[in-house]
């Protein structure tokens, strides 16, 4: 059973030294950003799985653990995946399943367009994964800067990155304390209020520790001196040939995605059909 405490350590996974985690952050974190837009905006399911492939390579050479990585990116499928589950029921088609409700059914075109919503979604959070786990904390902060984003944003986008995943670290560990009291939320011997009440205690408790969490981080940045006239360091590094190899990569593989797109899309057969959201 994999660690998630060691899942989510990301200081100790992002300082390794190899050919993916020595590239420059502007390039990780535009090449990420684009791969993400391009996967959202997909509509044959072939490219959400060649972006994948692809990503797993990178991952493969950054070295990092599959394991790990693929818990990282379970523990955060239910933040979209929740809206995905709804979609085979409320998208017009071709009825396919009929429950014993007669309003209850799955569509032909509800169940495409879920797919494809989940495959996108796999795509977005393996790059991100990927990003968290290749450049610590200040290098993406700047990034951000070098890229022109204002430093309130900038410090915003990087504070909910590292947050996302001690927010789900602290539910785990609530959820061991819980089970440490003899409390199952699946078990059928819990009487339903029971669990409802928990649960709302659960999401309270989620809410003071975010609390705590965001006061413990501003006492510590105002404690180092940090203010409103602060400025980021800014480090100067020149682009490096394997910059340049790795940019060349994903322009060449998006070429060859379109490529695939415009003449091949027919001849894959179901991952060749262009899936849209009516």
């Amino acid at each position: 059973m994999v660690n998630i405490n060691d899942a989510l350590d990301l200081d100790v996974v992002s300082a390794q030294n190899n050919v993916i985690h020595n590239l420059d952050g502007r390039v990780k974190l535009i090449s990420v950003l684009f791969i993400i837009i391009y996967s959202v905006f997909s509509n044959q399911l072939f490219v959400p799985i060649i972006l994948e492939i692809f990503l797993l390579i990178v991952m493969g050479l950054a070295k990092l653990s599959f394991k790990a990585s693929f818990t990282r990116i379970l523990l955060l499928i239910p933040f979209g995946g929740a809206i995905i589950l709804f979609q085979p029921f409320i998208h017009p088609g071709n009825i396919i399943w009929v429950s014993s409700i007669s309003w209850i059914h799955i569509t032909d075109a509800g169940l495409n367009w879920g797919i494809i919503l989940m495959s996108r979604l796999i795509v977005c959070l393996t790059a991100i994964v990927i990003l968290s786990s290749t450049s610590p904390m200040q290098e993406v902060v700047e990034s951000f800067r070098k890229l022109g984003m204002p430093r309130d944003l900038a410090m915003i986008l990087s504070i909910m990155v590292r947050f996302l995943f001690m927010f789900i670290d602290e539910l785990a560990q609530i959820r061991k304390s819980q089970k440490s009291r003899n409390f199952d939320i699946h078990s059928k011997l819990t009487p339903y209020k029971w669990r409802i009440k928990q649960v709302g205690y659960t999401v309270a408790m989620m809410f003071l520790k975010s609390y705590e969490k965001g006061e413990t981080t501003y006492s510590s940045m105002v404690s180092r001196g940090f203010s409103n006239d602060s400025q980021f360091y800014v480090s100067r590094k020149k682009m490096t040939k394997s910059n340049y190899v790795f940019i060349i990569s994903i322009v060449l593989l998006i070429l060859f995605i379109e490529i695939l797109v415009i003449f091949y899309a027919p001849q894959l057969g179901y991952f060749g059909l262009h899936f849209t959201a009516t």
